[in-house]
């Protein structure tokens, strides 16, 4: 007599190659996005450049509409990270901390000769031809980079190296409404001028 065997409940485990290739998916997705925008890619660029087939495309995600949300989201806690490990930073300043972030932006956008800015303002100037539930994503994504700048701004506040008449969470929305302005500029011009300028402009005003 056969022993019974039991079957396990639920989906059935993803093949080990599954994962890699949604993450190549990703991978390729931000680098497109961040280059050309949403509009003017296609998912056959996209596997493409994956190494993948259009298959595991549609395995992965429902749609393009479908990927592009999970690309906001993938890009908005890359970013949120680094931007922790740059405002977080002890023994630093709140205004050195702000300094660390531009810096390090800039360096991120002279790695790729100032070819690819921030999915969050490339896609906020596509908004109106992309799906409607992007706008509360995007919008989620940045406020909450907001408030992580916000809360440096607060720990100079204390320490006596950001006017205390200031409020930071509106000195934070200043900030990241400048800062995707010059980032957009330093992509259009091809040169990091703009992201100094604002990055001192900005911790100037903060500062008095």
């Amino acid at each position: 007599m056969q022993p019974t065997v039991k079957r396990s409940r639920g989906r059935p485990r993803k093949a080990p190659e599954d994962q890699p290739s949604r993450a190549a998916l990703i991978r390729a997705g931000l680098v497109h996005l961040t280059e050309r925008g949403y509009s003017s890619v296609g998912v056959d660029e996209i596997v493409a450049a994956a190494g993948v087939t259009k298959g595991s495309f549609y395995h992965h995600f429902a749609s393009k509409a479908d990927f592009g949300a999970v690309l906001i989201d993938a890009y908005g806690a890359y970013f949120q990270d680094r931007l922790t490990k740059c405002l977080a930073r002890e023994g630093l300043s709140a205004p050195e901390r702000l300094r660390a972030f531009a810096d390090d932006a800039e360096a991120g956008m002279a790695r790729h000769q100032f070819t690819r800015g921030c999915l969050v303002g490339n896609l906020g100037q596509e908004m109106a031809s992309l799906p409607e539930p992007y706008r509360a994503q995007l919008v989620g994504v940045l406020r909450n980079w907001q408030r992580i700048t916000a809360q440096c701004l607060r720990d100079g506040q204390q320490n006596g190296e950001i006017g205390a008449h200031h409020d930071p969470d509106t000195l934070a929305a200043v900030f990241w409404t400048s800062w995707e302005g010059a980032v957009l500029r330093a992509r259009l011009e091809r040169q990091p001028e703009p992201l100094r300028q604002v990055a001192t402009a900005f911790l100037q005003f903060a500062s008095q």
